[in-house]
C-alpha cells in the first residue's frame, strides 16, 4: 500500500511529567531577558512562577486572561504588554490562557492590527514578523494548545470564534506537568477531558489523517476514555497523568491532521453562546456528530470500520453501547446540553450555516448538510 505524503510539525521542545514544572523558571529565563507572564483570572495560581521569574530578574509584567479571549481582550492585552517591552512570553493556565499567550507572542512584533490576521472575519494574513519565543504550561487537560499553531479568538460583533493561525505560532517549549492539573473542579475536568478525547477522535477519523497521527491517536482514545471514567468517580493522579498526555497528543494530532464537525460547529456556537466553555460545547456535540457521521451515505468503508472500533472502545472503557448511550453518559456525569449553555434554538440555522465555513469542517469524514447539522444541534440540546 502506498503511503501518501505527509508532514509533522511539533513544538520546539516538549517536556512532560510530574515535577517538570520545577525546571520552568530556569528554562523560561533562558528564553529572554524580559518575560511577559500570561496567567488565568486567578493570579494566585501563577504566583509561584511569577516569584521565580522575578527572582531571576526576568519578569517584565503579568497579564491576566479573565476568560476565553476575544478581540477586545486581545487588543487591550497587546497595549498592556507593549508597555512592558518583553522579548519572550510564558503562558500558564488553561487553553484560553495559552491561546492569549500565543496570540500575544505572535502579534507583539507585528506592525499590523490583530484583525488583519484573523481567519473568516479578517483577511487571514500570515504574520509579518516572527513571534516572540513562547513557553506554554497547561493547567488543564483539554485543548492541547501547548502543541498547536493557532489561537482561538472570539469576535463578539461577528458572533464567531475564529483562529489566528501561523506555523510559527507553535510554542518553543511545551512544558506539561500533570501536577499543575491536580484538584481541578470536576466539571472543568470532565468538560476539558471530553474536548481532549474529541481531539484524538476527530483527527483519527479525519480525511487528513496520516500514519503518524494514527499512531498517536489510536492508543490515546481508549486511554482518554478510561481516564475520564476514573476522573468522573473522583480525584486520581494516574488518570490526571493519562489525560494530560491525551490532551498533548490531541494538540499534536489536530495541528497535523485537522478536526471535524464537532469543532466546525463549536466555533460559531462559541460566538452564539459566549459564556459557554469550549469543552462543554464539545461534550454536548460529540455523540451526535459521531451518530451523523456513522449514518452518512458517503462514509468510506475504512472510516466506517474505525467508527465500529470506536464503539468497541466506548463499551470497554465507559460501558456504553452506542452514540446515544454516550450522550446519556455525558448528561449523567453532569455535563450540560446546548440549551443550558446558552444557545437559543432559533439561532441553530445560523450556527449550522456558519459551520460550513469553519476550517475544522474540511477534515470531517462525511459531507454533512445544513439539515443534518441542524439535527445535530437539536439533539445536543
Amino acid at each position: 500500500m502506498t503511503i501518501p505524503p505527509f508532514g509533522l510539525t511539533l513544538p520546539g521542545e516538549i517536556r512532560f511529567g510530574r515535577g517538570a514544572a520545577a525546571e520552568a523558571a530556569d528554562r523560561i529565563a533562558a528564553m529572554g531577558a524580559r518575560v511577559l507572564l500570561v496567567h488565568g483570572a486567578d493570579a494566585g495560581r501563577a504566583e509561584w512562577l511569577a516569584t521565580a521569574l522575578a527572582a531571576r530578574g526576568v519578569l517584565a509584567a503579568c497579564v491576566a486572561c479573565p476568560g476565553e479571549p476575544d478581540l477586545p481582550t486581545l487588543e487591550a492585552a497587546l497595549d498592556e504588554a507593549r508597555a512592558a517591552a518583553p522579548d519572550a512570553v510564558a503562558a500558564l493556565g488553561g487553553g484560553a490562557t495559552l491561546d492569549l499567550g500565543k496570540a500575544l507572542a505572535a502579534l507583539l512584533p507585528s506592525p499590523t492590527p490583530a484583525r488583519v490576521h484573523l481567519e473568516v472575519v479578517g483577511e487571514g494574513r500570515p504574520l509579518t514578523a516572527d513571534p516572540l519565543p513562547l513557553a506554554a504550561l497547561p493547567t488543564t487537560a483539554g485543548t492541547g494548545a501547548e502543541a498547536t499553531r493557532n489561537a482561538v479568538i472570539g469576535v463578539p460583533e461577528a458572533r464567531r470564534k475564529v483562529s489566528l493561525r501561523d506555523a510559527r505560532m507553535l510554542p518553543d517549549l511545551a512544558l506539561i506537568d500533570p501536577a499543575l492539573m491536580d484538584g481541578a473542579p470536576r466539571g472543568v475536568t470532565l468538560a476539558s477531558g471530553l474536548d481532549a478525547v474529541t481531539q484524538v477522535i476527530e483527527p483519527w477519523l479525519s480525511t487528513r489523517a496520516n500514519p503518524m497521527t494514527d499512531a498517536l491517536c489510536r492508543p490515546a482514545i481508549p486511554r482518554g476514555l478510561a481516564a475520564l471514567a476514573r476522573l468522573a468517580e473522583g480525584e486520581d493522579a494516574g488518570a490526571r497523568d493519562d489525560m494530560a498526555l491525551v490532551a498533548l497528543t490531541g494538540g499534536v494530532a489536530l495541528a497535523n491532521a485537522g478536526l471535524g464537525a464537532v469543532h466546525g460547529l463549536a466555533g460559531p456556537l462559541g460566538g452564539h453562546a459566549p459564556g459557554a466553555a469550549h469543552g462543554a460545547i464539545c461534550a454536548a456535540l460529540l455523540p451526535h456528530v459521531l451518530a451523523a457521521n456513522a449514518a452518512a451515505p458517503d462514509l468510506s468503508p475504512e472510516t466506517a470500520a474505525r467508527l465500529e472500533t470506536l464503539r468497541a472502545m466506548l463499551r470497554e472503557t465507559l460501558g456504553v453501547a452506542d452514540w446515544a448511550a454516550l450522550a446519556e453518559w455525558t448528561r449523567a456525569a453532569g455535563l450540560p446540553g446546548l440549551d443550558a449553555l446558552g444557545l437559543d434554538p432559533a439561532e441553530a440555522p445560523a450556527v449550522a450555516e456558519a459551520a460550513h465555513a469553519a476550517s475544522s469542517m474540511r477534515g470531517n469524514p462525511a459531507a454533512l448538510g445544513q439539515d443534518t447539522l441542524e439535527r445535530i444541534l437539536d439533539a445536543a440540546r
